[in-house]
């Protein structure tokens, strides 16, 4: 638990309890996006998706193609794409902020410039000046060294 959420919390107050129950349900949802993302990232997952489909188009003139049938596989695919964006979401914002903390890592124990720790919180204009001012300074002096294009 981070400092910033127990600041102020009093052991045994409602505050307390709410911090536990978010952390317990914060704890539960990355098992279930870890799992989920690991089961549906699988070559047996896709096939199994594309027999259901396969089923699904099968049975068509089975039901003379109505309505419902239609309904069944539109419903079935917008419930899982749904579903999937806030997974797709969460992973990579768990690579992305471990990615970081990695980084952020290296450069603390390098010779490097500290400075560049955290600016992911800059804005995106604050970003492109730093990134202009790099690539300015990462320039060859002179044009013999350029890279070939």
């Amino acid at each position: 638990m981070s400092q910033a959420r127990v600041q102020g919390a009093k052991p045994g107050t409602s505050g307390a309890r709410a911090n536990g129950q978010q952390d317990r349900l914060s704890a539960l949802f990355s098992h279930i996006a870890n799992f989920t993302a690991q089961f549906t990232g699988r070559p047996i997952t896709f096939i199994a998706a594309s027999l259901i489909v396969i089923a699904w188009a099968i049975t068509g003139p089975i039901f003379n193609f109505s309505d419902t049938w239609q309904l069944v596989i539109n419903t079935g695919t917008t419930i899982v794409t749904f579903l999937m964006v806030f997974l797709i979401q969460n992973s990579q914002y768990r690579d992305s902020a471990a990615i970081q903390v990695k980084l952020d890592e290296l450069i603390r124990a390098s010779k490097v410039k500290n400075t560049f720790i955290g600016i992911e919180h800059l804005t995106d204009e604050e970003i492109d000046e730093l990134r202009s001012r790099c690539e300015k300074q990462a320039q060859p002096s002179s044009p013999s060294v350029a890279p070939k294009s």
